[in-house]
């Protein structure tokens, strides 16, 4: 058995669970971060998703990682490497039962993983019809294969690629 995908409509607390999350790695990085993105389907109004926050801390350049690594590790965060994505480290964490569950990736400014996110994230932002579509794919694929991560990325993957071939990416 496997991973189980939960899919809910999109819900407004969202932005402030992010918000809330931002608020405490701006406090723990400082000026380290260039700025820290709400990327994944949370991060679009309407869009069903799962409910987990994905987050993209933004780094000048890879040569702040380890200055990153430590001060996230300060806040309960522990550096997972790439876990097979080049352009984005992702880290998990302790200690924040307060937070709504999130993804946290730190990625430098030229990343091509960064821009992708913002991309896709950016495009179904100002294309409704998407959102709508991409909902019912994601609730479908949910309902498909509620036990399977593996196959419900799987079934989303079409949608997926047709906007990136659309945005050039």
């Amino acid at each position: 058995m496997g991973k189980p995908v939960v899919v809910e409509q999109y819900n407004e607390e969202w932005a402030a669970d992010f918000q809330a999350i931002k608020a405490e790695l701006n406090v723990a990085l400082g000026n380290l971060a260039l700025r820290i993105e709400h990327v994944g389907s949370t991060s679009v109004i309407g869009l069903s998703a799962k409910p987990i926050i994905d987050i993209d801390v933004v780094i000048r350049d890879v040569s702040l990682l380890e200055n990153m690594i430590d001060a996230l590790g300060k806040t309960g965060y522990v550096h997972e490497g790439d876990l097979g994505i080049s352009g984005r480290e992702a880290f998990k964490y302790k200690g924040k039962e307060h937070l709504r569950k999130h993804h946290l990736y730190v990625c430098a400014e030229d990343s091509s993983e960064l821009n992708r996110h913002i991309k896709f994230r950016d495009y179904l932002r100002f294309h409704p019809e998407a959102v709508v579509e991409y909902s019912r794919i994601k609730e479908k694929g949910a309902a498909f294969f509620p036990d399977d991560i593996e196959k419900y990325i799987e079934y989303k993957s079409p949608f997926i690629e047709k906007i990136y071939a659309e945005i050039g990416i």
